[in-house]
């Protein structure tokens, strides 16, 4: 583990702690590569906007990655929706799940709105961790969820009782977490990519992890405590 660590961040010019530091914040405000270049000026260290882009292309995912141990377990009651997201000038739709108390289950980008990317979605999601098998389901009137949720029970990958309830209104929860995602999002006027798209969301995605006090050793209101805890996870001094 401490060689993979070193070599995550070998040859880089600057230090793990402002690496870091700058994958924190930028994955936790609304603001744009060049906005995080001014606030580095101010603070003394001169490092380019594509240089920051390319450490939060690096390291977003490999956040979302290491913080999936450490998540408190969800409940059988999903809510699952998609939103729409600009990529290279296309609009491409995230999948994202969360628990009745809003905790996230899982995400997915799909360049797709259909019964196969529904049922990766769902096979990604029932493979985490901190997910259960779902008692229900919400989904809103999307004639994909009843095919894919159906050939899942038929394959034996989703449980046979669970219950898909086609109510839009009940999917609020969702509906209002997806907002959190989309501010992130704003300032950058959409992706270049489909993959910068995807390593970026990853990133964005573990943070409102740690907001939403999902995360077992990094409360959502303790900045110090959340540094130390991700200096932590990529075994790096606080």
């Amino acid at each position: 583990m401490k060689q993979r660590n070193k070599n995550l961040f070998k040859g880089r010019q600057f230090t793990a702690e402002i690496i870091l530091w700058a994958v924190r914040w930028y994955l936790q405000f609304p603001i744009t590569y060049r906005d995080l270049e001014r606030m580095f000026s101010d603070r003394g260290v001169q490092v380019e906007h594509t240089t920051l882009f390319r450490w939060i292309q690096a390291y977003a995912p490999e956040l979302d990655k290491r913080i999936r141990p450490h998540l408190r377990m969800t409940n059988g009651s999903w809510r699952v929706d998609e939103t729409y997201i600009r990529a290279k000038g296309e609009w491409v739709y995230l999948y994202r799940a969360v628990d009745a108390t809003g905790q996230t289950i899982d995400f997915l980008l799909s360049p797709k709105r259909d019964a196969a990317a529904a049922r990766r979605f769902f096979r990604r999601a029932l493979g985490q961790p901190h997910s259960v098998n779902p008692r229900t389901i919400t989904v809103d009137k999307n004639a994909a969820y009843p095919i894919a949720t159906r050939v899942m029970k038929r394959k034996g990958a989703l449980w046979r009782f669970a219950k898909l309830r086609q109510v839009t209104f009940l999917n609020n929860i969702v509906e209002q977490d997806h907002r959190r995602i989309k501010r992130l999002a704003r300032p950058g006027l959409g992706f270049k990519s489909f993959l910068t798209a995807t390593q970026t969301i990853a990133g964005y995605e573990a943070m409102a992890m740690i907001r939403k006090e999902q995360v077992v050793g990094a409360p959502a209101n303790d900045m110090v405590t959340q540094r130390n805890f991700i200096a932590t996870l990529f075994g790096t001094a606080a």
